[in-house]
């Protein structure tokens, strides 16, 4: 088993075989959204430089960036301490949510109900 092998198997993935992935802007810190990977999404991750990520909806791998030219290239992957989130450090291409905004964490709690 090679390394990446190694570490999937001791990741701790959910029922599904997902794991949440919080990806940071590695320059400036800025959270920039939380998705979710399995095993063949963090394979290609590492296999590309760019994150890919599995879509709950519509059932597949998806490419962040491969439709609007937002990519992310991945300057290092981190496990919390339990091993059952990942940490994913980025350089990003463009703006992270689809909204536009650069990051998806653009609202207070406060105005989720205006």
């Amino acid at each position: 088993m090679d390394a990446l092998e190694t570490i999937i198997a001791r990741l701790k993935w959910n029922a599904d075989g997902l794991i949440p992935a919080v990806v940071q802007d590695a320059e400036r810190g800025l959270v920039l959204m939380v998705a979710w990977m399995n095993a063949e999404s963090l394979r290609r991750t590492r296999a590309t430089g760019e994150t890919h990520f599995w879509s709950r909806s519509r059932g597949e791998l998806w490419h962040k960036g491969a439709t609007s030219g937002n990519t992310q290239t991945v300057t290092g992957i981190w496990a919390d301490c339990d091993g059952d989130t990942l940490l994913v450090k980025v350089r990003p291409a463009g703006p992270a949510c689809h909204t536009g905004a650069v990051s998806c964490f653009f609202r207070e709690l406060e105005e989720i109900g205006d």
